[in-house]
């Protein structure tokens, strides 16, 4: 069949992001003409598939492409068990997949329990969890994830009203490991219009989550997803104030953003392993002050905040700026307080995390 122009350019992003990763063409065989099939043993990218445009769309283009390089191509599918039918939406899915040809498609049910960060957090935590098992059972070299430019600039917005600093703009990473599973995220150079059209360009069926807004004129309720509102109600204002569609311009600064955001990780990884060390009696982590004194200001709070987070300690803005202000300002001042029953305390040179009471005990 011939190639649309937005096909060619799904196909495109795919093979480049699956290069990025060193998934390349498995043998020579697999560059001429005609139908190769890949061994048992090469390697497999998962398709986390929801069965809307965007992931059925990666799903058929993953599969084209993984076939030119003799890759083997699966696809994972999470029911959250939200809405009622969800259960068959899973079962269709996988049907629609299996048409597609990718093997193995599998199918996990899960059990969304609210943990105080939201029904959508608990969700998301849940559906990570079951693919990055699924990830190991198989195998996988490496998942696809099917956020296109849309979904970018959705996520820029959603950060500038949740988050502050750097990070907010910076939106959602090409590339990312988690669990100890790769993923990949090939088609935020795509929009969704041309995800839509891919699946109409290859008449492939998709499902629109009742939740997402389509077909709903008007502004969403307040109860729809944050993203839902974003997408119908808030994007499309800043489009009219602005005179144009913002979502390229937003995809495109959050790619820049993601950058600087990377370099200034990089930094901050060297620097906390010169600085941080880790359990210590009752502290869960130590912080030697004197030292990370001496760096700027954005590396210093990123110390912080990625030492907290590997000791499983969330930490708000205000908690991060007073643990810096015991770097900079260090006046003899009390102990600041933290999530799940810990605090940080500063002793001469050195800042100790430990649950509260063990700065007294010791």
């Amino acid at each position: 069949m011939a190639y649309t122009t937005r096909l060619r350019k799904a196909v495109g992003a795919v093979r480049a992001a699956l290069a990025q990763v060193g998934l390349e063409r498995q043998s020579s065989e697999f560059a001429r003409h005609g139908e190769h099939d890949a061994s048992p043993d090469a390697p497999l990218v998962l398709v986390a598939c929801s069965g809307g445009r965007d992931s059925m769309a990666l799903a058929a283009v993953a599969h084209i492409v993984c076939a030119s390089l003799g890759l083997r191509c699966g696809a994972v599918i999470v029911d959250h068990n939200l809405q009622p039918g969800s259960a068959e939406v899973a079962k269709h899915t996988a049907e629609h997949c299996g048409r597609l040809g990718l093997t193995p498609v599998v199918t996990r049910k899960v059990a969304v329990r609210e943990s105080g960060e939201g029904l959508e957090a608990a969700a998301r935590e849940a559906r990570y969890q079951a693919i990055i098992e699924t990830a190991g059972e198989y195998r996988a070299a490496v998942v696809l994830l099917a956020h296109t430019m849309d979904d970018q600039a959705e996520t820029v917005i959603i950060g500038l009203l949740r988050n502050t600093g750097i990070d907010a703009t910076a939106g959602m990473p090409p590339r990312f490991t988690r669990g100890g599973v790769a993923f990949l995220r090939p088609l935020l150079s795509l929009t969704r219009a041309d995800t839509t059209g891919i699946c109409r360009d290859l008449g492939i069926e998709y499902w629109d989550d009742p939740t997402n807004g389509d077909g709903i004129d008007g502004p969403l309720p307040a109860d729809y997803p944050l993203r839902s509102r974003v997408r119908h109600d808030l994007l499309p204002a800043i489009a009219r104030f602005a005179g144009r569609d913002v979502t390229r311009h937003l995809a495109e600064s959050a790619a820049l953003t993601q950058v600087d955001k990377d370099y200034l990780d990089s930094v901050a990884v060297r620097v906390a392993a010169r600085v941080v060390g880790g359990t210590d009696g009752d502290a869960v982590l130590r912080i030697d002050a004197a030292r990370l004194g001496t760096e700027h200001p954005a590396i210093r709070r990123r110390v912080i905040e990625r030492a907290l987070q590997q000791a499983d300690i969330r930490a708000g803005a205000a908690q991060v700026d007073a643990i810096d202000r015991l770097i900079t300002d260090w006046h003899g001042q009390g102990p600041v307080h933290l999530p799940s029953g810990y605090s940080a305390n500063r002793k001469k040179h050195v800042i100790r995390v430990c649950q509260d009471g063990a700065h007294a005990n010791r």
